[in-house]
This record gives C-alpha cells, structure tokens and sequence, in this order.
C-alpha cells in the first residue's frame, strides 16, 4: 500500500485479531441458526432425522471441499483480498435461505453458504501466521476460534429473540446474514499485509518478525508434495476425526434436548453452556502452551502436551448416558466442548509453527476438506442412527474417536517438514 505514513496503532496486530474472532462470530451466528430453528422447521416440513442430516450434508460438502481450494487461493490472493470474498459470499448465501421452500432449496442454500464460509479458518490461520511471532500464535488462535464458541453462545437468544419478534423464521434468515456486511466495512479499512501497513509501527513490525518462517527458494510445494510429509497427516487426520463431535453438538444438542425430553425455548442456558465452556477451552489451550512455552519448553512439546490431556477430556462426554437431569447434560457437554476448543486451538496453530506462510493456508485448508468430509459422514450417521435407534450409539462414538485422534497426533507430528 502507497501513501505517506501515519502515526502508528499501538497492538495493531490484536486488533487484526479481533477482527478475526468477529468474522467467526458472525460465521456461527449464520451457521446456528438452522441448527437452532431445526425443531421448528421439522415440525413445518414434516423432516426426519435424515432429512436433516442431508441440509447438514450440502453444507458440509461445500465446506469440505472449499476449504482445500479456498486455502490454494488464500495463499495466492492474500487475506484481505479471499476473506473479502469469503464473507460477502456467505453472507448473501445466508440471507437469501430465507427464500428457501423446501428440502431442497434448504439443501442448496446451505451449500451456497459451506462454500463461503471454507475459507474462515484457512484465512485466520493465515492471517496469524503473517502477524504474530511464534510465542503469541495460540493466543491468537484462541481468540478467532473462540469466535465459534461465543458465536453458538449468542445464537440462541439472537434467533429465538428474532424469530419470537417477527413471527417467523425467513426474516431470522435474512437479518442474520446481513451482518457481515458490517464486517466486510471494518476489514476492508483496517487490514493490510504487515509489511506494507500504514499503521504499523517499525517495534511491532519488528517484534512481529521474530521468530517469523522464511519461505524457501523455489515454488510454493504442491499439494502432494505437502502430503508426503507425516505432521500434514497428523494434523488433517486429528482434525478431521475431532470436528464431527464438535459438530455433532454444534448441529444436534438442540434435537437431542428434545429427544431427551427438554423443550429447546425453554432450556436456552442449557444450549448456551457448552459453547460459553468451549470460549474458555479455547484461551486456556492458547494461554497454557504459550506460558509453557515461556518457561522454556519447545513450542511443538508444549502443543502436543495439551493435545494429550485435552483429548482424554473429551472421552468424558460418555458421562451423559448416565445421568438425567438438564444441568448434568449441560455440565458433561460443557466438559468436552471445554476440552475440545483447547485441543483445535492446538492443531489449528501447527501449521502456523511448522510450515512456512506460503503453505499454512494450503495445510489448514487440507485439514479443514479432511474434516469437512468426515463431518458429512457423521451427520449422516447421526440421521440414520437415530431414526432407527437412539442417540446412545452416536455419544459414544464422539467419546471415543478423540483418544484415536489424539494418538494419531502425538505419533505423525514429530518436527518441521522439509518442504
């Protein structure tokens, strides 16, 4: 950017975070609100289980799929210009489900909106690797992932609010998706490549470069060559076998309530817990492997000694075939949603520490395709299981993969790739 220089902002690259953390708030507030209007919705068009499951699956199958593309373009484009794109497509997306009549046009919807929002986590993860040295990149991660979090905590008044205020669920639709209009304006005034920020001051640049990867000469490493490297393995697979329980919550614990015998409208504290547990799983992660990393641990043993503990965390979720009572479920989901959010918080900044800038992008988007799919999967599973039988089979599986998910981690990823 050319221009004469101006007085630089203090901690500008924590702003640049917030923006971060916005952009995902507003991602979940579009995403929750199918998921929470989903008992009414099935109600009016007489849905099953699986029809759910296939609107969760054309969102999951555009989301899996865009996030490997969109993290190639990111690393092409740069942030500002892709998380532009990303954010005025979804947002559309969003708005225009209130148009949606049936299976499916909400399918299609959906699908719309999993193609925009692919490139949130590519691009936050880039965006950290650009602006923050290695020492301060779980913090920065806790704060644009905790957005998910506090997005899924917001979500159930906003929705229940609007839709009890305009009397139906199409202007819930489109009011919501007209929010990243207002962040589209904010980003596109504050964002710009640190090396070319007018508002950068020469210590924070400084500061930023420490610790900074250098790009090897050469081309940037091709797919393949990127999946030839274990650690890229290890982080895709332990994504891509942690996401579905998180979505599993995320897009099922409302119809799980009611299957379990609660009233969604009136258990709102209940449906808001877990993601205000995850908000706080997300900063205890970054918080603690950053002041291990203080005290003079290796930055890769102090992430993969919270991927251990935390993965052991989120096993405890079988917990909830033994109890009844509304306050229980919601304490034991709000255990592995706390666990989970400090465990993705690690896997989430790995490309950042081991890959140089023009790949991070390229690897957060092969993980998040890797997820993506096996999300799809399970939503389908989770259909057709409980259609047919309960939700029992599904708890334990989601109390299960993460220990596999953790090992497969803790084995692949043993240093930096040569690339």
């Amino acid at each position: 950017m050319s221009g004469p220089a101006r007085r630089p902002w203090p901690n500008l690259r924590w702003w640049i975070g917030g923006l971060l953390f916005a952009s995902t708030v507003i991602n979940y507030i579009d995403r929750q609100t199918l998921s929470l209007l989903a008992p009414m919705l099935k109600r009016d068009y007489q849905w099953s289980n699986q029809d759910f499951a296939l609107v969760l699956a054309a969102f999951r199958l555009a989301y899996a799929g865009g996030q490997a593309i969109s993290g190639r373009l990111l690393d092409r484009l740069g942030v500002r210009a892709g998380l532009s794109l990303s954010v005025a497509f979804y947002s559309v997306a969003a708005a225009l489900t209130s148009l949606a009549s049936g299976l499916r046009s909400f399918c299609f919807f959906r699908f719309l909106l999993g193609a925009g929002e692919s490139a949130n986590w590519p691009g936050a993860t880039k965006a950290v690797a650009e602006w923050f040295p290695s020492r301060e990149r779980s913090w920065a991660v806790a704060l644009f992932d905790s957005g998910s979090s506090a997005g899924g905590a917001i979500a159930p008044f906003l929705v229940f609010w609007l839709y009890r205020a305009t009397g139906g669920w199409r202007p819930v639709f489109l009011i919501t998706g007209a929010l990243g209009a207002l962040w589209l304006l904010a980003w596109r005034i504050l964002y710009h490549p640190p090396e070319s920020h007018p508002r950068l001051g020469p210590e924070e640049r400084a500061l930023i470069r420490s610790g900074q990867h250098t790009p090897p000469a050469g081309p940037r490493p091709s797919w393949l060559r990127l999946l030839r490297a274990p650690e890229t393995w290890g982080i895709v697979l332990g994504r891509s076998l942690t996401d579905p329980v998180w979505f599993f919550i995320t897009d099922w614990f409302p119809l799980y309530l009611v299957s379990r015998g609660f009233a969604v409208e009136h258990s709102l504290l209940a449906v808001w817990v877990p993601f205000v547990a995850a908000d706080l799983g997300n900063f205890f992660g970054g918080g603690l492997s950053s002041r291990l990393i203080a005290r003079g641990w290796p930055v890769l043993r102090a992430r993969k000694a919270l991927i251990a503990v935390c993965g052991l965390g989120m096993s405890t979720l079988a917990l909830t075939a033994f109890v009844s009572s509304l306050p229980a479920l919601a304490a034991l989901f709000a255990l592995s949603t706390f666990a989970y959010a400090a465990w993705s918080t690690m896997d989430i900044v790995l490309p950042a520490d081991l890959y140089p800038h023009h790949s991070v992008a390229s690897v957060a988007g092969l993980s998040g395709t890797g997820a993506g799919l096996a999300t799809i999967a399970s939503s389908l599973a989770i259909g057709h299981i409980t259609d047919r039988y309960s939700f029992g089979p599904v708890i334990v599986g989601a109390s299960l993969v993460p220990l596999l998910a953790t090992t497969l981690v803790l084995v692949l990823v043993r240093r930096r790739p040569e690339l």
